[in-house]
């Protein structure tokens, strides 16, 4: 007889803790709500995450392992600059889109009141997003021999920017202004004002 495969506790938590941020817009996740979600006692909380925080830094990483791994695949599979940074803008809102309660860390508003070094590390995520957007635009010179009316750094902020703004609207509409509504409308605007050359 096969031995029945236990759950795994630690991502059962994070599902719960997605879900509880998806559910309590705006409200601060006590551990012993989580606790009861996920039917354990604090203490097997406590047992899988030292701390709430460390709850926190589990969703952020599978954030950045989901979100990099598959602009690396991006990076491989497409070789123009404006179709690379249009795939990561979609993806980036995409990945918000089905991911509702996790946005709420994209955006900082379920970290009010948590440990800063949270918001340092989501600010770092989006420092990374933008650093990636200005290498695409800077190495389009080279790959193309296409050249940008504006500053590669202006455009890749103003990239980050517009998909922050996204997120931020989604969230400020407790998810029903999803980031990815009229994305290709917003996508031919930016292509033919930045990319026309």
């Amino acid at each position: 007889m096969p031995a029945t495969k236990r759950p795994n506790r630690r991502a059962q938590i994070l599902q719960a803790l997605a879900g509880m941020l998806e559910s309590n817009h705006g409200q601060r996740i006590t551990t012993a709500k989580l606790a009861e979600q996920v039917g354990v006692s604090e203490a097997a909380l406590y047992r899988h995450f030292p701390s709430k925080a460390r709850m926190f830094e589990g969703l952020i990483e599978f954030i950045e392992e989901t979100l990099f791994s598959r602009i690396n695949k991006i990076m491989d599979e497409e070789k123009e600059a404006a179709t690379r940074c249009q795939l990561i803008l979609h993806l980036i809102l995409g990945f918000a889109e089905k991911n509702p309660g996790i946005t709420r860390l994209l955006n900082g508003d379920a970290l009010l009141g948590e440990q800063e070094r949270l918001r340092e590390r989501i600010a770092k995520l989006f420092e990374r997003l933008e650093s990636q957007l200005k290498q695409i635009l800077r190495e389009r010179k080279l790959r193309e021999g296409k050249s940008l009316d504006v500053d590669e750094a202006i455009l890749a902020n103003m990239l980050i920017c517009f998909v922050d703004g996204k997120i931020n609207q989604f969230v400020r509409t407790k998810f029903q202004r999803t980031p990815t509504h009229q994305f290709g409308e917003h996508w031919l605007a930016i292509k033919n004002h930045y990319f026309a050359n």
